[in-house]
């Protein structure tokens, strides 16, 4: 096949993010022990114990200021800093934690693909709080993870996978990049090789030897005479030094809940203009609830105050949650238990989780399965 016939298809339409945690095992080591913090912390056998033996998990930013990164051997590491702390790490907390940081991203969209326990890419072109600014919402998501499980994370935004995942990595710990259309090829033309994804030692090695260290040495290249020398690999580096990435972001798990959230411009100020908000809300999470045809028996009402306090009060329904008189029923329950606080609130969401495996088998009323 002629590399010709590859498609130069480049929606710049799309806004995706990808997330970042940063040192996620070291700072998870950090946050749960103070003792930690402020110090260089290994995730990895200590290699005074192991003889030698084992490798780098990951490690915190004390750590990396003495050259030490991940897969590195144990025994380098420790000869790099003597002084630091190892510890062989949890793997079972940290991924109980990465799933509260995926149900974050799921506040926000339903398409979110885990790229492993700590990094993920997320598709907000469409999303759940009706935002046209992708930027807003990963610092939304940022200020989530840091207020909620206090983990830093580092945001990259742009128009597909692969400028995204560039720029989550641009500005470490904590940082946000954003990469517009008509800033990619400029951007990409600065980069080093190296920083492309899937981009490996030895890639590397080879992409030197006919000439190529930075993104404007491939985009200079003719794309026939690279994908002659490098193969498939070569056209994809070129469609990627142009910024064409057309992956699409895959969901990674089942809906589990669906969700709706509005933030108000003008602060709410007494409860009748919260009812009358929540029953806005109530009115599109069914509509959801109907567009997947699914449902739930578990409420869940959200407040976040002017002061960026959040409240939140679940319920659990006897019968399952398919149409909004049922839903307006459940938020009404929550209200008569609850007492507001003397602020004006900036933000309403209204979940409902609880699903059932099969709904295919529930007999509900109102519904064309």
């Amino acid at each position: 096949m002629s590399m010709l016939t590859f498609p130069l298809i480049n929606d710049r339409s799309r806004k995706i993010i990808h997330i970042d945690m940063d040192a996620f095992f070291a700072s998870v080591e950090q946050r749960d022990n103070p003792e930690l913090r402020g110090k260089p912390v290994i995730i990895g056998a200590n290699p005074t114990e192991t003889g030698g033996r084992g490798v780098v998990s990951t490690c915190s930013y004390e750590a990396r200021k003495f050259g030490i990164h991940s897969a590195m051997s144990s025994k380098e590491a420790y000869a790099r800093c003597p002084q630091a702390i190892f510890i062989h790490g949890n793997y079972n907390k940290y991924t109980s934690i990465s799933k509260q940081v995926e149900a974050i991203f799921y506040r926000y969209t339903d398409k979110v693909q885990m790229a492993s326990v700590d990094e993920a890419y997320l598709d907000v072109t469409e999303n759940k709080i009706n935002s046209t600014s992708a930027v807003k919402i990963a610092k939304l998501i940022q200020y989530d993870i840091f207020h909620e499980l206090q983990l830093t994370s580092s945001a990259g935004v742009s128009y597909n996978k692969f400028l995204a995942k560039i720029g989550s990595d641009f500005k470490k710990p904590h940082g946000l990049t954003v990469i517009r259309p008509e800033e990619a090829v400029d951007f990409i033309a600065e980069l080093p090789i190296g920083k492309f994804h899937g981009v490996g030692k030895a890639s590397i090695i080879k992409l030197n030897e006919i000439g190529i260290f930075k993104g404007k040495d491939v985009q200079n290249m003719d794309p026939l005479i690279l994908s002659q020398q490098l193969g498939v690999f070569g056209w994809y580096l070129y469609l990627k030094a142009n910024g064409i990435h057309n992956s699409e972001v895959h969901n990674s798990r089942i809906r589990k809940s669906i969700s709706k959230e509005k933030t108000f411009s003008t602060f709410l100020k007494n409860e009748f203009e919260v009812q009358k908000e929540l029953i806005k809300l109530s009115e599109r999470v069914t509509e959801s609830l109907q567009k997947h045809q699914t449902s739930g028996n578990i409420v869940v009402l959200k407040i976040r105050y002017d002061d960026f306090s959040t409240f939140t009060k679940r319920k659990k329904m006897p019968e399952l949650i398919y149409n909004q008189e049922l839903l307006e029923q459940a938020i009404n329950e929550i209200l008569e238990t609850i007492k507001f606080e003397d602020k004006e609130i900036r933000l309403l969401g209204i979940t409902v989780t609880g699903f059932k495996e099969e709904q295919g088998e529930l007999d509900i009323p109102g519904l064309d399965w």
